[in-house]
């Protein structure tokens, strides 16, 4: 499959699998892709040319460049939700699956995203499904982008983000091409109640023990 093992790490937005993929590539010593990122700057490029980013987009994904993957501005809910429509097309994603594959073909590597272990890499070497619930990934993602929990709308932007984040998991797994789902193999981690910490140790031992390192 490829020179080095393969780790996927699948599951919903403000879960907390990229802070995990990450440093376990690091600790593993593999390289790091997050998918979602291609996604993100498909949807970007979309918003940035005035189309709707449900209509045809695999022209875009084509033409992605690194500096459309490094720019400043893929983090917002209006990218994420063109994002989610981008994703749904077969074409975008089929454009998009070469582009992750070639990444993990010569060293391995830890990849993040919704579908790695189920469409990308289906006989990845150890999967993970990283979960919580929509209110703790609201709050993750409103403190992530400098919220103020005791400002005075505090209440309502969390409201507003738990609801884009519900109808983001809806447009995710009810999608035709590639649905986010959990892999029969994988393990999943609940993220609720746990730290950084205690999940990367959890995820490594049990990579290390599919690996085995």
């Amino acid at each position: 499959m490829s020179g080095g093992p393969v780790i996927a790490v699948d599951g919903p937005a403000a879960a907390g699998k990229g802070t995990l993929a990450k440093r376990m590539a690091a600790e593993l010593g593999l390289p790091y892709l997050d998918t979602g990122l291609l996604y993100r700057a498909v949807g970007r490029l979309a918003l940035d040319k005035g189309q709707d980013p449900a209509a045809p987009a695999q022209h875009l994904a084509e033409q992605l460049t690194r500096q459309d993957m490094a720019r400043s501005d893929l983090r917002t809910t209006e990218v994420a939700q063109a994002a989610s429509k981008v994703a749904a097309q077969p074409a975008v994603r089929a454009a998009l699956v070469e582009t992750q594959r070639r990444f993990a073909a010569e060293q391995g590597a830890v990849l993040d995203g919704r579908d790695i272990g189920t469409a990308i890499f289906p006989q990845a070497d150890a999967k993970l499904f990283i979960t919580a619930s929509a209110a703790t990934r609201a709050r993750r993602r409103y403190l992530q982008l400098g919220g103020v929990l005791s400002a005075p709308d505090a209440q309502a932007q969390l409201a507003e983000m738990e609801a884009a984040l519900k109808a983001r998991d809806e447009a995710d797994s009810s999608r035709a091409s590639a649905p986010m789902q959990v892999a029969a193999d994988a393990l999943v981690i609940e993220t609720d109640n746990a730290t950084a910490d205690e999940v990367l140790a959890q995820a490594l031992a049990y990579v290390r023990e599919r690996l085995g390192r």
